[in-house]
Formats: structure tokens, C-alpha cells, sequence
């Protein structure tokens, strides 16, 4: 099996310990329900995870690393497992961009063989036949065609039953019916609607057969303390927010349920976008009426310490986390307690009780862009420029801001999300 369920969880690892998650519906609180205060997790029978760009880098790495629970991954426009290899501008400039080689997805795959002997992610064998969904729209120019391909091949040549769809007109973002950004946009909160219902899509083939959404979510939101998953108890050193969500269907209170991991992507972290992307992503619709839990675990920006000012899953080693694509890896850890205490997976504790806000947008005037002067090669290291041909260009505007090098120094500032410019 991959996925424990309530019987083998039940035991002294739960007995004592008592999930009290808050939760909200309606923007109202409510104290827990039945389920969690009689200390037993919900009845999990599988675990899937989802994620779009950072977040579909970080479903890969987290259904690479722990095969033996997760049973199958959709990912919107993201690359193959460890293609950034730890650089930030391998990310960029190979992951992302195409401008400098990567490793081919055989090299991947060897490497993933090489660390499943060692134990550091789960055996490869367990990925063969596991469903896997992707989907890239030809107008995201955020990642190349050809990285996503690899994905798609790294995938294949482990054996997973793939579907990819690349045909649709899309930009950059997760493709819903219920997205505010128009189709072929990269916009915030990258929730694009195509006419389309992908998110429906990827159920289908992640599940087989699923029941119609329903119109409107019934159920409740919950809001967690995510500083206790962390190892190390701190959220913000990882670069996590302190809330997490899910969002829980009545029905998952007293009958068995699917878990469904969904992980935003840079730039839609709750403190940034409020509840845009659990709202937009059409899978609570689909929770309803499919008995399916949904767990929404949340990063934030960092500035310094560890750097991630767009807000991104860790997919390059931010932070000096060099495991942060295997079972060590520190947001790959976190997101497996969550897990764990909702019932998927073996073992886990319960979540203790926490305080309770309204997952709403909170309005700012937003800030003047500041601009940030450093030398060519500092900008593409902290992702604000790349290099191609010995020359330094914006990201976003692509304005030569002359030689990659320590030595040449200009001045660009962030107009809107991913778009530098001189200032």
C-alpha cells in the first residue's frame, strides 16, 4: 500500500494527541470538528499532489521522494526532477530559459536511480504506472517548451502513465474555470481561464472516473499553524508562511477520503494574493462531490536568509538546503507532517490548536518599486537579470545592461511581478 490508512494510524502514534485544526466557513470561526477532537486523523485511502511552476517543481520533487505515498502528481508548466541541480542560475538560465545546457532526462533518471539506492528518495520502481498529468499553453514564456518536455520523458522513462497537454493558448499559471487572469495572460494572480476545466482534467486522469463539480464549495477552510510541521519550528526560516490551509467536504468527517496536495507557484502565497489561488483552483468544487480533502501549504517571501523575494517552493536550494529535492530537504519535510497529520502516510502527530483569521486579500497601497544597484553578476545569481552571449539583460524588459561580469554595475527596479527594468 502507499498510503496508510485510519486502522494503522490509530495507534500510539495518535492516542494521545488531538487535531484541533480552527476552521473557518462562510468567514466565520468555528470551533473543530468531531473527527479531530476525538484525536484521530481523517481516513485517508491516497495521496496526490498538484503544483503549478515553483509549486509543479516542488510536486515532482515531493512525489519523487516519497513514491511510496504519493499515487500520482498533475503539474501546470514546470521542469523535470533536479534540473536545477542547486544553482540558481542553472534554474534561470536552463530550467527555465534555455540559454545554458541541462542535464538530459537519462542523466535525471540515473541520478534519481542513484539516490533511490542510497535511500534518499523513495525506490524509482514505485513510480512506474503512477498516473501523471502536465500541461504547459504555448503563450507561457515563464518555461521553455523543451523543459517541460523533459519532464515529460524524465516521467516516461521511469515508466508513469503520462498525459501532457500543450496545445492550449495558455500563458504562465494554473488553468481554471473559475481563473480572473484572461487565457493567453502572464498576469497575477496566474489563474488563467481558457474555457476549459482542466483542473477536472487532471482528476480524471489522476482518479479515473470523478463526479461533477459542485456549483459552489460547501465545506469548510481550515487554517493551521504551519511552524509546527517545521523541523527546525520555524516557518519563516525555510521561507513557509505561518498559516497553511485545507479545505475539508462534510462528508470527509466521517468517510473515507482522498488527499489532494496543491502547491501555488511564485508570486500566489497567501500573504501576497489572500485566498485567489484556493479559491480559483476548482478543486474544492471538485472535493465536494468526490470525498477529497485538499491541503494548501503555504510559502512566503524572504528578503534575506533564506533569498526568495518572489515567494517560490524551494527548487534550486535557497537557503543553503542542499537536500531540498530529496526526503531531507527541509519544505519537503514540513509538507510530509501536514500529510501525516491528516492521515496520509505513516506515522505524523496532530496539529495543536491555532488562532483563526478570514483568508481574505488584505488591501495595500502597494510600494514605490525601489531600485536595486548590484554588479551584472550579482543580478543573475538573485534572479533579476540573465546572461546570454557575455552581455547582462533584464528580466522581464530584456535590456542589455552591458557585460556579465563583477565589474560592470547598473540600476533596474521591479515594475510588476518577474519584470526588471533600468531605472
Amino acid at each position: 500500500m502507499k498510503v496508510g490508512h485510519l486502522a494503522s494510524l490509530a495507534g500510539a502514534v495518535v492516542a494521545s494527541a488531538i487535531i484541533a485544526l480552527a476552521t473557518m466557513t462562510s468567514g466565520n470561526t468555528q470551533t473543530a470538528n468531531a473527527a479531530q477532537e476525538s484525536g484521530t486523523p481523517y481516513d485517508i485511502t491516497g495521496t496526490y499532489v498538484s503544483g503549478v511552476s515553483s509549486g509543479g517543481y516542488m510536486a515532482n520533487q515531493l512525489h519523487v521522494a516519497h513514491s511510496g505515498v504519493f499515487q500520482g502528481a498533475g503539474i501546470f508548466t514546470a521542469g523535470p526532477y533536479y534540473c536545477a541541480e542547486g544553482d540558481l542560475s542553472t534554474a534561470l538560465n536552463a530550467c527555465m530559459d534555455t540559454f545554458m545546457s541541462r542535464k538530459s532526462p537519462s542523466q535525471l533518471v540515473g541520478l534519481t536511480e542513484d539516490r533511490a539506492s542510497r535511500g534518499t528518495v523513495d525506490p524509482v520502481e514505485n513510480l512506474a504506472d503512477d498516473p501523471v498529468w502536465l500541461y504547459r499553453g504555448t503563450n507561457d514564456t515563464t518555461i521553455d517548451e523543451e523543459v517541460m518536455d523533459d519532464l515529460a520523458t524524465y516521467y516516461e522513462m521511469l515508466g508513469s502513465n503520462v498525459t501532457y497537454s500543450k496545445n492550449s493558448p495558455a500563458g504562465h499559471g494554473w488553468v481554471s474555470p473559475k481563473g480572473t487572469v484572461a487565457c493567453s495572460s502572464t498576469a497575477s494572480p496566474y489563474m488563467n481561464d481558457c474555457g476549459t476545466d482542466e483542473p477536472g482534467n487532471m482528476l480524471r486522469h489522476l482518479l479515473g472516473d470523478v463526479q461533477e463539480p459542485a456549483s459552489s464549495p460547501s465545506g469548510e477552510t481550515m487554517q493551521f499553524d504551519q511552524n509546527q510541521y517545521v523541523p527546525s519550528g520555524s516557518a519563516s526560516a525555510i521561507s513557509m508562511g505561518e498559516a497553511g490551509f485545507a479545505y475539508v467536504p462534510q462528508t470527509c468527517e466521517s468517510e473515507a477520503c482522498t488527499l489532494m496536495v496543491a502547491l501555488h507557484g511564485c508570486y500566489q502565497y497567501y500573504g501576497l494574493i489572500g485566498d485567489a489561488f484556493m479559491k480559483q483552483a476548482y478543486l474544492n468544487e471538485y472535493a465536494d462531490t468526490n470525498n477529497m480533502i485538499v491541503l494548501y501549504p503555504q510559502t512566503t517571501k524572504s528578503d534575506s536568509n533564506p533569498l526568495n523575494p518572489r515567494g517560490c517552493y524551494n527548487w534550486w536550494a535557497y537557503g543553503g538546503d542542499t537536500a531540498y529535492a530529496e526526503k531531507g530537504g527541509e519544505q519537503i519535510a514540513t509538507i510530509m507532517n501536514m500529510i501525516e497529520a491528516f492521515g496520509g502516510g505513516a506515522g505524523g502527530t496532530d496539529p495543536d490548536p491555532t488562532t483563526t483569521t478570514d483568508p481574505s486579500p488584505t488591501t495595500t497601497d502597494e510600494p514605490e518599486p525601489t531600485c536595486v544597484t548590484d554588479d551584472n553578476y550579482a543580478h543573475t545569481q538573485e534572479g533579476r537579470a540573465y546572461h546570454q552571449g557575455g552581455y547582462t539583460y533584464a528580466n522581464g524588459s530584456d535590456q542589455n545592461l552591458g557585460l556579465w561580469n563583477t565589474y560592470t554595475e547598473s540600476s533596474i527596479k521591479e515594475t510588476s511581478p518577474g519584470y526588471w527594468a533600468q531605472c
